[in-house]
């Protein structure tokens, strides 16, 4: 069975990583009352209007670095200079709280989703079912590793019997949003991505949607750095997981609570 990854991609893939890390922990710490928060790449498009709410409601200035959650806590262990880290898996933040660099009080579930396989607008698909995938020459998703989505979509096709035959097919991506990007470029012919990005995309269609009752539980949590003991920080956290958040979300297409 081949591996996931060739070791020469493997090993491309952790020294951008590790480039990623170095740039994002070098970088200064937010100026004075901006909020830097670190959020999943999939929570981007909503995370935009709520930080556009937030500013309008406070006064105060908030900026966002988006990517894949595992990724972006290894940046906060680092020492990137985050405020608030909003996380698409659980782990990703519970990793920070055994780091002692989150208060787990301050760790908040706020959000699920669901995932979808996709194929290009106006391809005609054969992906019908599950084992359709094994089929597929290229199938875009994130790497299980690193990426939330890219592990939820492995922990599925474990549970359908079919990641052995499927994972030789599988193109891993940095996040979310790249494995998108990969089907809409026609790099792929097929991708397994949340619901909500593919409600953005122009170019894709969804050909399955994963039933809950067969998926992971998928969290969304967001918590407050340890380092960041001030007002802003706490409220954008408040904010967040508040009602008017929450409805953001919600029209985004996620699942709330």
């Amino acid at each position: 069975m081949k591996p996931l990854f060739s070791n020469r991609r493997r090993a491309a893939v952790v020294i951008l990583l590790a480039l990623t890390c170095l740039v994002q922990a070098c970088r200064t710490a937010a100026p004075s009352g901006e909020v830097l928060v670190f959020a999943a790449a999939s929570t981007a498009d909503a995370m935009a209007e709520v930080g556009r709410d937030f500013e309008a409601e406070t006064g105060q200035r908030v900026r966002f670095s988006f990517g894949a959650s595992r990724d972006l806590a290894r940046q906060i262990r680092a020492g990137a200079p985050a405020a608030v880290m909003v996380s698409a898996d659980a782990e990703s933040i519970d990793s920070l709280v055994e780091a002692k660099l989150v208060r787990s009080e301050d760790r908040r579930s706020f959000a699920s989703n669901r995932l979808v396989v996709i194929v290009a607008k106006g391809a005609d698909s054969a992906v019908r079912t599950p084992r359709d995938l094994i089929g597929v020459a290229h199938l875009a998703m994130g790497d299980p590793t690193l990426v939330p989505a890219g592990n939820y979509a492995k922990q599925w096709l474990e549970k359908e019997g079919l990641w052995t035959e499927v994972q030789p097919h599988a193109v891993p991506a940095l996040d979310v949003r790249a494995a998108l990007a990969s089907v809409e470029a026609g790099h792929a012919e097929a991708g397994i991505v949340y619901r909500t990005d593919a409600a953005h995309s122009q170019r894709v269609q969804i050909a399955y949607e994963v039933p809950v009752e067969k998926a992971p539980t998928i969290s969304y949590v967001a918590a407050r750095l340890a380092s960041a003991d001030n007002a802003g920080a706490r409220r954008f956290l408040d904010f967040l997981t508040g009602s008017k958040a929450r409805a953001t979300f919600a029209r985004h297409g996620f699942v709330v609570p």
